[in-house]
């Protein structure tokens, strides 16, 4: 059985392990022990005291494996961007130009440098282990945060986004910062990716604040403007299943989509349903594969287990109750892990 839970100091190592396997652009999982020893101490930190809104904290979650104890994946959250440092995307929008006398419009999209303080909230650092990547598990990770978010919608922005990674191959090239990064900033793109884990003030110094002809680039980098890498599509798919859309935005430097929901309308938020812990037994209703978690902050579990309903409350088996540490007379959320089809009647 899987269980995910908040990191924990003693996770470094194994959470250095996944990170040297993940490739370029996962910028939340950085390759870095330094900058992943603090990144889990933030998270130890927000998941132990209050922080409020307006202050930037993150959370950092990990999928273990109870048959052997090990991490197999890892996903997290920012509480709000742009606190501290401003967060930068680059907006798409049209300008239409005409000439009468050649009888000429023209509708030409144009990248506008997006600065945003005091923004949103946003998910990333999802990776699992190229091992464990069926099953369900990725689904696991991924829609546990929603669930740590519905119980705890007072500490985040009404709006979620995600930045979806964009085209990079293997080495690390990337079409789209080939034509709108390296230019400025003179740097391949995993040098520029790792930087901005530790600081983004270079953004600001050297990225153009002029609008920028999508016209004027290589036909590989307009190519690349909204597109997402082979592995990223299925969390993209996902993302758009629980209500997330398009942004109108793109990430600076790969150029991927960002795409955004509001927090009450994310489709595990909605539908999490509270229920009371009745302990486990044999049930007397028919049995639901439910995404179920319990817990505040640090205390936060969640798995895939069975699930009976029983008498206003819900029942699951042992090894679901000792994975979530669950006393009798809790209270759980309870979820399905796609949105129920509804049958015409």
């Amino acid at each position: 059985m899987m269980v995910v839970r908040p990191a924990r100091p003693e996770d470094l190592q194994e959470i250095m392990a996944l990170a040297d396997q993940s490739a370029f652009g996962l910028t939340n999982l950085p390759k870095d022990p330094q900058l992943l020893r603090e990144r889990i101490q933030n998270s130890v930190g927000a998941c132990k005291g209050l922080p409020e809104k307006g202050r930037q904290v993150s959370y950092l979650f990990v999928m273990v494996d109870l048959h052997d104890g090990r991490i197999v994946g890892t996903s997290g959250i920012i509480s709000q961007v742009g606190i501290g440092e401003p967060f930068y995307a680059y907006r798409i929008e049209t300008h239409v130009q005409q000439s009468q006398a050649l009888g000429i419009r023209k509708e030409l999209p144009c990248l506008h440098l997006e600065v945003i303080e005091n923004g949103p909230c946003e998910i990333g650092g999802l990776f699992v282990h190229p091992a464990y990547q069926r099953h369900g598990h990725g689904r696991l990770i991924s829609l546990s945060r929603f669930l740590f978010l519905a119980e705890h919608t007072d500490r985040f922005p009404s709006l979620v986004i995600a930045e979806m990674r964009g085209l990079i191959e293997e080495g690390g090239y990337c079409p789209f910062w080939e034509a709108m990064g390296r230019p400025f900033f003179d740097i391949d793109f995993p040098r520029a990716d790792y930087l901005t884990m530790k600081d983004k003030r270079f953004i600001a110094e050297l990225l153009p604040r002029h609008p920028v002809y999508v016209l004027l680039l290589p036909m590989e980098a307009r190519a690349a403007i909204g597109q997402v890498h082979e592995r990223t599509r299925p969390a993209l798919k996902l993302l758009r299943e629980e209500g997330f859309q398009d942004s109108g935005m793109i990430d600076i430097f790969d150029g991927g989509p960002l795409v955004q929901c509001n927090l009450q309308q994310i489709r595990t938020v909605k539908e999490a349903g509270l229920r009371t812990y009745l302990g486990s037994g044999e049930p007397t209703e028919p049995s639901k594969n439910l995404l179920v978690a319990r817990g505040r902050l640090a205390e936060f579990r969640a798995c895939l287990t069975t699930v009976t309903f029983d008498e206003g409350g819900v029942r699951l088996p042992v090894n679901a109750a000792k994975a979530l540490e669950l006393k009798e007379g809790e209270t759980v959320r309870c979820t399905a892990v796609r949105r129920e089809r509804r049958q015409d009647s």
